[in-house]
């Protein structure tokens, strides 16, 4: 066998994702795990082809300025903070980057005209004790014994950790304490659970500890005193899940105790969340995209809206607060589920909710404003079409994903309907390399051979 080879390496930029990126002698590219844009670092190669390598760093020979002592003990060893080594303004910088590089390369808009559309970036939150949520894995010692822990980065296993950082400051040590009642639970009675989840609001008050699992004999009773001795729960549940590992779907969602449900308020809007919906971690961050769309589509009480992929109702309820009727789809059952509850709550009564795939149960409606707020996938082919064929003013894309957004930004462009006019990143995940955005899309025009955006 061949001793591995070392290269000496200075950091170029962070690629979007955990690794930052550089060039060896032969202008090859080399992802560089372990070092921040700036770094001069001693790394040993580990996979290698002719256009591109991967290295891990051994040795920073010589620090980046904007290389910092992450707030988090764990930082480098859990995976929930990948960038926390580099100085937050750095981060907020190669966000931006990362999204005007993906609109240039995969959406072909050139780097000129990208940089143009592209807005700096928001930060709605601090850069620590952000998240409302986190979820624990579940392993096993050698010994057989049940354990709960964040994460590891790369290919690690399970962090037992004190706190997180990253969870609402209020809340940070229920990390340590659900995990150590579930595992106390689970080696009690042979217990196999998937994973365990945490919400908190600092705002309601409410914690939820979901216990994700199999259909089959369960200690309700049990369970429920053991979390409420450890962390004071408003809510447990227990979270049903039947199917193959890789096509899970949801048998039904247990009440242990409380509510059953978590609550947050989101601005002025109080909603409701069963434990396998999906709702941003970040509250700050939600308030921000809602403010974001709404001030993008400026909706008006004569105006009908349409909102696809609406999930729990995040951007449905402010929308019918405005608007004067909103055509609301969301697929994902227990979603469509918490999305009426909402509606309820809010005493909205100008809202048509509607189960089902965005594609398929596409509104018969013609939309004057719409917001699109997809999975990471991003839009499929056919509801980029039948989007371009309506006669809303304006489309407010809601991307958790640039390569994603970038690519229908392009399909868009090619339907000569619609063309953006403002993307807007927005930081919902500090620490890490993930990025929102919020794009404007609104009717184009054409002219001497090419298309004008008409602004709003």
């Amino acid at each position: 066998m061949t001793e591995p080879q070392t290269l000496e390496l200075t950091a170029e930029r962070m690629t979007y994702g955990a690794d930052s990126v550089t060039h060896d002698a032969d202008g090859r590219a080399v992802f560089l795990s372990g070092a921040v844009t700036g770094d001069r670092v001693r790394a040993v190669v580990d996979k290698l082809s002719e256009r591109w390598a991967h290295a891990r760093v051994t040795e920073v020979l010589e620090a980046s300025p904007d290389r910092v002592t992450p707030d988090c003990p764990y930082a480098g060893v859990c995976g929930g903070c990948p960038w926390a080594q580099l100085a937050y303004p750095a981060q907020a910088e190669a966000k931006r980057a990362s999204v005007v590089d993906a609109l240039a390369r995969i959406g072909h808009l050139g780097l000129e005209h990208a940089e143009k559309l592209v807005a700096p970036l928001v930060s709605p939150s601090e850069p620590w004790g952000y998240r409302n949520k986190i979820e624990l894995g579940v392993g096993r010692t050698r010994g057989g014994k049940v354990i709960l822990g964040m994460h590891g980065a790369g290919e690690g296993g399970l962090v037992r950790v004190k706190s997180c950082m990253l969870l609402d400051r209020t809340h940070a040590g229920a990390a340590r304490s659900v995990a150590g009642a579930v595992a106390f639970l689970s080696n009690s009675h042979g217990l196999d659970l998937e994973r365990v989840g945490i919400r908190v609001s600092r705002r309601t008050k409410d914690v939820e500890v979901a216990l994700w699992d199999r259909p089959g004999s369960f200690p309700r009773a049990q369970a429920a005193k053991i979390l409420a001795d450890a962390e004071r729960p408003t809510s447990v549940v227990r979270v049903l899940q039947k199917g193959p590992a890789k096509a899970r779907r949801i048998a039904g969602v247990e009440c242990l105790s409380g509510a059953g449900s978590w609550g947050e308020l989101v601005g002025e809007e109080r909603m409701r969340v069963s434990a396998p919906s999906f709702f941003q971690v970040n509250t700050r961050g939600a308030e921000k995209l809602v403010e974001l769309v709404l001030e993008a589509l400026d909706p008006q009480k004569d105006e009908e809206a349409m909102d696809l992929y609406c999930g729990a109702g995040t951007f449905t309820v402010p929308l019918a607060r405005r608007a004067g009727f909103v055509s609301a789809v969301e697929s994902y059952g227990p979603a469509v589920r918490d999305l009426r509850r909402n509606l309820e709550i809010a005493g909205t009564d100008n809202v048509d909710p509607i189960g089902g795939d965005a594609g398929r149960e596409f509104p018969d409606a013609e939309a004057d404003v719409i917001v699109v707020d997809p999975p990471r996938a991003g839009l499929a082919a056919d509801v980029v079409e039948r989007l371009s064929a309506q006669p809303a003013r304006a489309i407010a894309y809601v991307s958790c994903d640039p390569a994603t957004l970038a690519r229908d930004l392009a399909r868009f462009e090619a339907t000569g309907t619609f063309s953006p006019v403002r993307v807007t990143p927005v930081d919902l995940f500090p620490q890490t390399f993930h990025v929102e955005t919020v794009t404007l899309l609104s009717k184009a025009t054409r002219g001497a051979g090419t298309y004008q955006v008409r602004t709003l």
